[in-house]
């Protein structure tokens, strides 16, 4: 996990920031039929790793290595709403500030964002939603910490995203006087799965150190229902894992 491919952080920052693309770019992409995610690697020469890549995500993570991983530690701080409906899921823009800590190496959070269901599996399971919070080091390599969702409890978090979902596709709203903090999306234990993958949409860009952790947070029926009214299916078909390790933290 201490070695994964440098990114140019030029190339990444559309995808990166705009989680990854704001509706009305140039080439459409979906999830479903001409547009959708088997057809992603054809729509432009751009997007061919999400043909040819051999590191893409998501995954089902079968039969992990347990493993002495360093710590995940995450240091996030209460910023003021962002959000938009960006026409491929509902995201929310992170003021600078927040970060996690993995090697000694800290990531800035940028923005998180969610699929239904979750892109991605446990030894065949998949959950009813998942949260991935995109971060960057100075450098621009990219870690993603996912959280997976599954139908119980309220979330305080979510309800709050979800009274203030934007009305027109593309238009982001800032909320006067409310602030988010992406810590309560955390369960309390937060050990993870490790792994070299991608961005889950286009261009697919490989080189993401992702970190699934293992530990399901909750969203309440009406907040599930909510999101799947706008995206009934938002998730990237699990990919081919070609060998690559993946680890379990003890």
């Amino acid at each position: 996990m201490k070695q994964f491919l440098t990114l140019a952080l030029v190339g990444l920052l559309p995808a990166l920031l705009y989680g990854q693309e704001h509706a009305g770019s140039a080439p459409h992409w979906s999830y479903e039929g001409s547009s959708g995610p088997q057809h992603w690697g054809d729509l432009e020469p751009e997007y061919s790793a999400c043909k040819t890549g051999t590191h893409q995500s998501p995954i089902d993570i079968r039969n992990p290595e347990r493993a002495n991983l360093p710590k995940l530690s995450f240091d996030y701080h209460p910023v003021p709403l962002k959000l938009i409906n960006n026409g491929h899921t509902i995201q929310v823009d992170y003021a600078p500030g927040s970060f996690i800590t993995l090697d000694k190496q800290k990531y800035q959070l940028v923005q998180f964002h969610f699929h239904h269901p979750s892109e991605e599996r446990i030894a065949g399971h998949g959950y009813d939603m998942v949260a991935h919070l995109v971060h960057k080091d100075p450098a621009g390599h990219l870690a993603v910490v996912a959280v997976l969702l599954k139908q119980g409890q309220d979330n305080p978090l979510i309800q709050t995203l979800w009274d203030h979902l934007p009305k027109q596709v593309g238009h982001e709203a800032i909320v006067a006087n409310t602030q988010v903090n992406a810590a309560d999306l955390l369960p309390k234990h937060t050990g993870y799965y490790a792994f070299d993958g991608s961005l889950t949409t286009p261009p697919c860009t490989e080189g993401v150190r992702w970190l699934v952790l293992s530990d399901a947070e909750g969203i309440s029926p009406s907040e599930l229902h909510a999101f799947s009214a706008i995206y009934p299916n938002n998730a990237r078909p699990t990919q081919a894992v070609n060998g690559r390790s993946v680890k379990e933290s003890e």
